[in-house]
């Protein structure tokens, strides 16, 4: 299957190594910074590889090579946009989070990929976390009973290096703050771990520390589902020194789990009311991983590509990028109304945002 890779920055070399893992044949990259491209495939050894191309502008590379598959791991801003060409040029992508920055973009990534018959994947890759997929396992068979609550809490640091390595961190139009673009992969679990169906946000967003950007650098809200779930939500970028955990609670009448680690790759507790001989395994599980991002790039781009070839929905579609954005978006709001918003949002956009702080 013919891939190619938009944009080389931090978290494209996750991409480049679950293509390659994946058996992928990876015919160019793209981005703006010649020299990123070169850094990237030299990360690899594959910078004397000739049959990979190089190119500046993505429609060029689109019209010049016959491609299956494209990842796109720009800055955020422009992900519906490059999303949307590929989708109108009949070829399936894989969007970096989050999917887009307004719900009207998700919105037309959703239609137009189903008018064109294209797959979208949203790369919310923790789903495929061993120590999510166990939880995920024990909300499908009901082993916690009904449920009663869970959380998200992000809690990680990024310095001023970290923005002013990319100017367009932090920014409203390109990035949105703390919960967009670090906290949405929680959001997205706890979200999808209660049931989907959301009936009100409330939600507080402030900038604490970081002045020299736009958007926020902690956010706190409270979520109610129609399923009569609640949930807390905790996001920031505040935590000194360094990242500290990433930790997703579930609470159900017959059982209770904490995922923990960086990124939610290991189980902190696992109590069930029902226990059986796969629980011991469960219990202490650390999967090991060589970044915060985890593995789960890998096994999200073998779903797409089975996906795709067997014409069935991704995992994790375009819905859970919309829905995960959604969440966000409505805290967002609900910061700036300064009262509880109700889903579903009709429009809202990060920019909505501009001069918040």
């Amino acid at each position: 299957m013919n891939y190619a890779l938009i944009g080389c920055g931090r978290i494209s070399t996750n991409h480049i190594k679950a293509a390659i893992s994946n058996k992928l044949n990876l015919v160019a990259v793209c981005d703006v910074v010649p020299e990123n491209m070169e850094s990237l495939l030299a990360k690899h050894d594959l910078q004397e590889d000739k049959a990979i191309k190089r190119y500046t502008n993505y429609k060029t590379m689109i019209q010049e090579n016959k491609i299956e598959l494209i990842g796109i791991a720009t800055e955020s801003g422009i992900h519906a946009e490059i999303a949307l060409y590929c989708i109108d040029n009949g070829i399936n992508v894989i969007i970096e989070k989050p999917m887009a920055m307004s719900i009207k973009d998700a919105d037309e990534i959703i239609k137009r990929s189903e008018q064109n018959g294209v797959k979208v994947s949203a790369c919310h890759q923790n789903r495929f976390n061993i120590a999510v997929q166990e939880m995920r396992k024990a909300v499908e068979t009901g082993r916690f009973g009904k449920l009663s609550h869970g959380s998200i809490h992000v809690r990680w640091n990024r310095n001023q290096e970290y923005y002013t390595q990319a100017p367009w961190r932090g920014t409203w139009e390109q990035d949105g703050g703390a919960l967009m673009n670090q906290c949405i992969h929680g959001i997205d679990l706890l979200r999808w771990m209660l049931g989907d169906e959301i009936d009100e946000v409330y939600g507080v967003t402030k900038q604490q520390f970081h002045d020299y950007f736009e958007a926020e650098d902690v956010g706190m809200a409270v979520v109610k589902f129609k399923n009569g779930t609640v949930a807390t939500i905790e996001g920031t970028t505040n935590v000194f020194p360094k990242n500290l955990e990433e930790t997703l609670y579930l609470f159900g009448e017959k059982g209770t789990v904490k995922l923990g680690g960086k990124s939610t790759n290991a189980i902190d507790v696992w109590d069930f009311a029902d226990e059986n001989k796969d629980d011991d395994k469960n219990k202490g599980l650390h999967e090991q991983t060589s970044n915060v991002y985890g593995n789960g790039h890998t096994s999200l781009y073998a779903d797409m590509i089975d996906a795709i070839q067997n014409d069935r929905q991704p995992y994790v579609d375009a819905k859970a990028g919309k829905n995960a954005l959604e969440l966000v978006l409505s805290i967002y709001k609900s910061q700036k109304e300064e009262k509880a918003v109700k889903l579903p949002l009709e429009n809202f956009a990060s920019i909505d945002m501009m001069g918040e702080f």
